[in-house]
């Protein structure tokens, strides 16, 4: 069954205000999860009202809400995206299987997506930000890391329901374009961003210093940080991530790193 990508829809039955009221919806995906239908009665439940809106007749309102309540799951800050394309593939009364496949293949795309872009790169980085300016006593710090985060997540929940919505089939093409170069932006920044965090904070010296008569000589000052600075904390971070991979947990390697420091205190 070949895709009618971006097939236009001559007389739209959902509004703007439509669309944002299922985007404000949309924020209850997860308040009926369960393990049987996952965000299932959630996607419904964003969508109602503009499914309404759309089926011409009750027997396919109903047909449609039953097969809404199947099996669903996604990252959330997405669900918008793939509540507009249902909404358009429904008021166009594309065949149940097409509706069906399509977001059968599309939850696990958009949910690897939406894990990068939010958990993995704007947490990570809007956490750290927030997190350095609290360190320096600045208040700021936890609201920069709620803003900056609501901001993104709003912008995307209430844009791209109707941007789906208005392209069809047709916006899955530009959406995994546009994707692939803000992942790779927000991997440049969040490269940069972790390597200030390191050299700012994380704190690995080696005190030794050795004496010849009258003249000292200072093992980190005078030699690691001459020929590279900060090159000791940034191997320590490297094996942190190394023991990351081996799969070991994150509490096991905090309590090493407390009892290391502890144990060199001693010797300090």
């Amino acid at each position: 069954m070949a895709f009618n990508k971006g097939a236009d829809i001559t007389e739209r039955k959902l509004t703007d205000k439509d669309l944002t009221r299922m985007a404000w919806r949309s924020f209850f995906l997860q308040a009926s999860f369960n393990y049987e239908r996952m965000q299932g009665g959630g996607f419904l439940f964003g969508m109602l009202p503009a499914l309404k809106k759309v089926c011409t007749t009750k027997e396919k309102f109903s047909a449609a809400m039953k097969r809404h309540l199947e099996f669903f799951n996604i990252n959330p800050y997405f669900a918008s995206f793939m509540m507009g394309l249902v909404l358009a593939l429904e008021e166009k009364e594309e065949d149940p299987n097409l509706i069906r496949s399509t977001k059968i293949a599309l939850m696990g795309p958009l949910g690897g997506i939406g894990d990068v872009l939010f958990h993995f790169s704007l947490l990570p980085i809007a956490a750290s930000i927030g997190a350095s300016l609290s360190m320096e006593g600045n208040v700021l710090g936890p609201f920069v890391l709620l803003i900056v985060f609501n901001v993104c997540q709003f912008f995307v929940r209430f844009n791209l329901g109707k941007y789906s919505y208005k392209l069809g089939l047709g916006a899955i093409d530009k959406l995994t374009t546009g994707t692939k170069d803000i992942e790779k932006a927000m991997s440049i920044l969040g490269i940069f961003v972790s390597g200030g965090l390191i050299a700012s904070y994380v704190r690995l010296s080696l005190p030794f210093i050795f004496k010849m008569g009258e003249k000292a000589l200072n093992i980190q000052t005078d030699v690691i940080d001459k020929l590279c600075p900060n090159i000791l904390p940034l191997m320590y971070t490297f094996l942190m991530f190394w023991m990351l991979n081996k799969k070991y947990k994150p509490i096991t390697l905090i309590l090493t790193t407390i009892g290391i420091g502890l144990i060199l205190g001693l010797f300090s």
